[in-house]
């Protein structure tokens, strides 16, 4: 298992990907994620049309979940954001920005 610290101040994506680059690591699970954002945009399918992808950005505080999939190098994250009126939005995390925590990404290599 391996332990990926986004800091304050990065985006997760990017340094997640950064990070399977160095280490060459082509396929895995992301077993993971916990952690916070400030600023993010999440993507999700239209219920009326399946391959129509609705992307959205939001800028606010939430707690983050997640787990996912490593493919050809890319991370694929599906997420849990905890709203401050707990409710919750869920979908694929296109970006994600740290500002004030940290979010932590664990992941095992398949390669």
């Amino acid at each position: 298992m391996i332990k990926i610290e986004v800091r304050k101040g990065e985006e997760v994506v990017e340094t997640v990907t950064a990070y399977l680059t160095k280490h060459d690591i082509k396929t895995g699970v992301i077993v993971s994620v916990i952690g916070a954002l400030n600023e993010f945009s999440l993507s999700s399918m239209d219920k009326h049309d399946e391959k129509k992808v609705i992307t959205t950005e939001y800028t606010e505080a939430v707690e983050l979940s997640g787990n996912g999939e490593i493919t050809d190098g890319k991370p694929h994250f599906h997420v849990t954001l905890g709203r401050e009126d707990q409710q919750a939005l869920h979908g694929h995390l296109e970006w994600g920005k740290v500002n004030e925590w940290f979010v932590h990404v664990y992941i095992m290599p398949l390669n």
